[in-house]
């Protein structure tokens, strides 16, 4: 199987880009209803049907989820992606559907998604809500959970642009999580499916992007959604859709997040998964905080009369304006930066820095400035 003529093919044009709401994705869920395989499950905080999508006839049921946080919208372009595939009538599609019976919620949050805010219209993180269960949403997602009861479930979310997989100085373009079910992050039946899982599509996808699959912190808190379901002992992925180098749009990602939701399925119709994969998930890099995404390196400035190098960074804010996100650059920290990186690094040697805001870089003001007076920098980058 070729992944990336299978993406070609079965990739959603109708959708893109980093901001995705329920305007977006209603035609493709009307266009897929051929038979009421979508179903409005409930509705958010501000009245919003939030709809399942069901197909398959197979044992093995699978449960995935996405936009749980309303401004992380790329596994929710994978997740389309991978339904044309189901749809396409191909040998690989019929297989699949006599296995698995998958359900999907494709915007848990999308009063969230319309704000592009994390939280839900309530200013509640809906995966810090998986026990008290406040929201509509949350309420929504444990009952269809309760319902379908699944053999797997498929957490899917964005993570930063700040993550690299360990020390690699690479990105974490995706990275995975087995959730703890437990304090003591102890193993147990199923958790290790889930690890056993991540093996498959990890070895896979270090065919693509060595070095830039990264493994999400695993400590327990019941409070979060993934390890509630993992305490409840169904196998638990947590899929976060990270930074490729100049894809602030996540559309290499999202492609990444498509590769690995067909290479984990097809291993599982197979029955081609590695038990006991433990030594290999370990070996997936820890996911560090180690990026900005600007680093401006040998900076000469004058601090109240003193001239001195430094180095300084950058970080795009994401801003929702007139229906458009907009990435705006800010500086963030100024000094050493030891052991961090920048996806993009510029080294002044020694050029002075000067700016219309009082000659020296300061947090929160934005990254536009000049070095040695000639060349000019503009929303972080060097304006041509």
């Amino acid at each position: 199987m070729i992944l990336e003529e299978l993406f070609s093919l079965h990739k959603e044009q109708t959708i893109g880009g980093r901001y995705l709401t329920l305007e977006s994705i209603t035609p493709l869920l009307k266009k897929l209803n051929t038979n009421n395989q979508v179903e409005v499950i409930g509705k958010s905080v501000f009245g919003e049907p939030i709809y399942s999508y069901k197909i398959g006839t197979g044992e093995t049921r699978i449960y995935l989820w996405s936009q749980m946080h309303g401004n992380e919208s790329t596994t929710t372009k994978a997740l389309f992606d991978f339904i044309n595939v189901l749809n396409s009538g191909s040998d690989f599609a019929n297989k699949l559907l006599e296995k698995f019976t998958f359900c999907a919620i494709p915007m848990l949050n999308p009063d969230g998604a319309k704000l592009y805010t994390r939280e839900n219209a309530n200013k509640v993180d809906l995966n810090r809500d998986s026990q008290q269960l406040t929201q509509p949403e949350s309420k929504v997602l444990r009952a269809a959970f309760e319902e379908f009861k699944p053999h797997y479930c498929y957490n899917l979310h964005d993570q930063r642009t700040i993550f690299g997989a360990g020390d690699t100085g690479k990105p974490a373009t995706v990275s995975f999580l087995a959730p703890a079910y437990n304090e003591g992050r102890e193993i147990n039946e199923s958790r290790m499916k889930a690890i056993d899982l991540i093996v498959v599509m990890n070895d896979v996808l270090q065919d693509y992007i060595p070095g830039q699959v990264g493994r999400f912190d695993d400590s327990f808190n019941i409070n979060c959604i993934g390890d509630t379901f993992q305490y409840l002992g169904v196998p638990t992925v947590l899929f976060e859709a990270g930074h490729y180098p100049n894809d602030y749009e996540r559309e290499i990602t999202r492609k990444y997040i498509f590769f690995a939701l067909i290479s984990g399925f097809k291993a599982l119709s197979e029955n081609d998964i590695v038990v006991s994969g433990i030594n290999k998930y370990l070996k997936i890099s820890q996911n560090k905080v180690v990026f900005y995404d600007f680093i401006y390196k040998n900076i000469k400035i004058n601090y109240d009369g003193i001239e001195i190098i430094t180095n300084f960074a950058a970080q795009y804010k994401e801003e929702l304006i007139e229906n458009k996100i907009c990435f705006t650059a800010y500086v963030t920290e100024v000094g050493e930066l030891e052991n961090h990186y920048g996806h993009f690094e510029y080294d002044a040697k020694g050029a002075e820095y000067t700016d219309d805001f009082g000659g020296f870089p300061k947090t929160s003001q934005k990254a536009d400035f000049y070095l040695n007076k000639n060349i000019k920098f503009v929303n972080g980058l060097i304006k041509r």
